[in-house]
């Protein structure tokens, strides 16, 4: 009877404590919910990071070079300006004794070949309007890394306080061993006293990895908001809030729909993603390199013009000064090795930019499958744990820990229902993260090109 009386003691003990530490859970989060100045929210990671991204400036700088040589490639060729002294007599070198004698200015004009002039600036502004694209895109890949990376945080940091929370249930379950031992109770032995300290131990080493875990991912995501302006999120003392944010999938009637007409409309929708349009500007490009390189079967033209300036003759009579005018051009006639091998060239390199802009959709095309059939399964393990498991994992640690008062059950068994509920509802939680972390993917996949 007095151990019967023990263990309901006992039992009752243990509830009250798991009370306790329940609501001193929500005090706890209560505390730092008052702290909202220091937590940081998903919106506002990617805002900051995004702002504040180094390379969308380097980009944009890399973009105004291109612009600026567009401008100076549809530019003229300087003029060659000549000064020259001709036919001066070198016996006496005087300026005055030979009537071929004079002084030249001469100026020089070069043509370009063909249209080749307005060609390379059409091709420097095309690959000048691939940049945006590549901007559009940097951003969407900023707001996936920083939403992973954010998300990995709150699980960290979840995972942490749930074990956080049923710590003290262990140790009680740890003190309920020992004083059974003490007391020579027959169901409890000196391996269930042991094997209560070992558990707590592995929860504390757990404890640890998580604390590891989450201060190098802190770091990293405080890579991202070091800026001038927000060192308050640079320091690693930011908080995340005790919620998941609102991710919704940007195109989920895409994902609704199968068949022929779904990979149709999937092409089509993933064609107009940044990377992939920007892949359709290096091949306009490439189309205006084919043209440009043509112009070499054309003739360079150079247009030149000079004034000969003589000196009166020995007995004073003046001389008429010289004009000359005139035009020079190659023959482009040996173009076997140099003109069809410019040409072939750039085709080449069309056809090389078409096949990886293929080579890309395919990989998206398949990252968007994989994904979507993660996301289908994910939601179904979400259902599961939320309509039964954690339910079912919390009757039995109950119906464990009843079994165990009334002499009808192993403190072994208590230990393992308890730990299995504990992992249950990290892996409902880890659920959550990765299904969110999975449409935030997609949704990078789905990023439409700004027009």
């Amino acid at each position: 009877m007095f151990i019967k009386d023990l263990k309901h003691c006992i039992s009752l003990s243990v509830s009250l404590l798991l009370m306790s530490a329940l609501v001193f859970g929500n005090s706890e989060v209560a505390a730092n919910t008052s702290e909202a100045s220091r937590q940081l929210t998903l919106e506002q990671a990617i805002q900051i990071a995004q702002n504040n991204d180094p390379w969308l400036e380097s980009n944009e700088y890399r973009q105004q070079s291109i612009s600026a040589q567009s401008t100076a490639a549809g530019s003229l060729p300087d003029p060659m300006v000549s000064i020259s002294v001709a036919n001066l007599p070198v016996d006496s070198f005087d300026f005055s004794q030979e009537a071929m004698t004079q002084l030249k200015f001469g100026v020089t004009q070069a043509l370009p070949r063909g249209d080749s002039l307005e060609l390379s600036q059409k091709r420097l502004q095309q690959l000048s309007q691939e940049f945006p694209l590549q901007r559009q895109n940097r951003k969407a890949q900023v707001k996936a890394a920083i939403s992973q990376l954010w998300l990995e945080i709150f699980l960290t940091a979840q995972t942490i306080e749930l074990i956080e929370q049923d710590r003290p249930l262990f140790e009680q379950l740890a003190e309920t061993a020992s004083i059974n031992y003490s007391s020579a109770m027959v169901q409890t032995s000196q391996q269930d006293v042991i094997r209560a300290q070992v558990e707590l131990t592995r929860l504390d080493d757990r404890l640890s990895q998580l604390r590891q875990q989450l201060t190098s991912k802190k770091a990293q995501l405080s890579e991202w908001l070091t800026t001038s302006n927000h060192s308050q999120w640079a320091m690693k003392e930011f908080q995340l809030p005790d919620h998941l944010p609102a991710i919704t999938l940007s195109s989920d009637d895409l994902l609704s729909e199968s068949g022929n007409e779904y990979s149709e409309k999937l092409i089509q929708h993933l064609s107009s993603h940044p990377q992939l349009v920007a892949f359709e500007q290096k091949i306009q490009a490439s189309d205006t390199s084919i043209e440009l390189a043509k112009q070499s079967y054309k003739p360079q033209w150079n247009l030149n013009a000079s004034y000969g300036y003589r000196d009166d003759d020995p007995m004073g009579n003046s001389r008429s000064d010289f004009f000359s005018v005139g035009v020079s051009f190659d023959v482009p006639l040996f173009t076997e090795n140099r003109q069809d091998q410019q040409v072939t060239s750039s085709i080449k390199e069309r056809e090389a930019y078409k096949a990886d802009k293929w080579l890309m959709l395919r990989n998206m095309l398949a990252s968007v499958r994989n994904f979507q059939g993660q996301l289908i399964e994910l939601d179904n393990r979400r259902q599961l744990f939320n309509n039964k498991l954690l339910q079912e994992m919390q009757q039995q640690a109950e119906a464990t820990l009843n079994a165990y008062t009334n002499d009808r059950g192993d403190f072994a068994e208590v230990m393992r229902a308890r730990i299995a509920e504990l992992n249950t509802k990290i892996d409902a939680m880890t659920v959550e993260v990765s299904y969110l972390k999975t449409i935030v993917q997609l949704n990078y996949l789905f990023t439409q090109a700004e027009q």
